[in-house]
């Protein structure tokens, strides 16, 4: 498995996922008044994962920083990493 490139994510596409997410943390459900929120990648890169807007996802920071390289458990069952 080879690691993707990281970029960085372009403003308008970070704006387009905390607008999807609803500006709430995906893990423990905080918004953007309770906690920094963040974009993570659903799958990390350093996994295979990809830097498509499909694969990003909202996070508090603590959320982000608990989950590192790890697949969060409410994904390990449609991926097989």
């Amino acid at each position: 498995m080879t690691k993707t490139p990281r970029i960085r994510i372009p403003a308008e596409v970070r704006k387009y996922v905390f607008q999807r997410d609803r500006c709430q943390c995906q893990s423990c459900g905080k918004t953007a008044l309770e906690a920094n929120l963040t974009i993570d990648h659903i799958i990390p890169l350093s996994r295979g994962g990809s830097n498509d807007i499909s694969n990003l996802q909202t996070l508090c920071l603590p959320c982000n920083q608990r989950k590192t390289n790890h697949l969060a458990p409410r994904f390990r069952r449609y991926f097989d990493l």
